[in-house]
């Protein structure tokens, strides 16, 4: 299963024209980040419910009702304030809540008698910018270390755009990373997740 509707092309600003493979900036944004990693566990984990925890400022690049409504999941009740927070079911009545608050997690589902729970960055995946680039490895040290810092209740999975720096950083940090309990997950542009195992780094 893939998704079309998860990168969002843009103009760079003039400080970037020429710094990105072809003429827009695609970004990945968070809230794209979380709704196809919430996806994935849908489709490959024992869970039929997963909650998703975006702030005002995803839900403004975002639209994660639309998103959805795209992929058949129907709102059936409202949580919060905005127009967006609430839980969404498809046919096969598997849910996705979507409630904008922080401190919960990115995306948690729980799993039997185990709680997955991701952080999730987002980025611009084709740029040669320095800062941006920059900003794409600071998002994966930036998950890495919000999960260490939380306490498990079961797996922990840090969750980034997949570009061919992030999974070189990735394959860097997935042994240590392993040591602490804490997995890795690349997220590329039609939402297909790789998982990055620690050892898995070509030579």
């Amino acid at each position: 299963m893939d998704f079309e509707d998860l990168v969002t092309a843009l103009s760079p600003p003039p400080n970037r024209v020429g710094k990105s493979d072809g003429e827009h900036e695609h970004h990945l944004y968070e809230g794209a980040v979380m709704v196809a990693y919430a996806m994935h566990l849908l489709r490959t984990q024992d869970t039929q419910h997963v909650r998703v925890h975006p702030d005002g400022e995803h839900g403004k690049q975002f639209d994660f009702a639309a998103w959805l409504l795209r992929r058949d999941f129907i709102k059936i009740s409202s949580v919060g304030t905005t127009s967006y927070g609430g839980t969404y079911r498809n046919a096969a009545g598997q849910e996705v809540t979507v409630n904008p608050k922080s401190g919960l997690g990115d995306v948690v589902a729980e799993v039997g008698n185990h709680v997955i729970s991701a952080e999730c960055k987002g980025g611009i995946i084709n740029t040669r910018h320095s800062g941006q680039v920059s900003r794409l490895y600071k998002g994966l040290c930036e998950t890495v270390g919000m999960l260490m810092a939380t306490p498990s209740q079961g797996r922990q999975v840090a969750v980034v755009p997949f570009t061919e720096g992030t999974l070189r950083l990735a394959e860097r940090l997935a042994p240590r990373c392993a040591l602490a309990g804490i997995e890795i997950a690349l997220v590329g542009r039609r939402g297909e997740v790789r998982d990055v195992q620690p050892g898995s780094a070509g030579g």
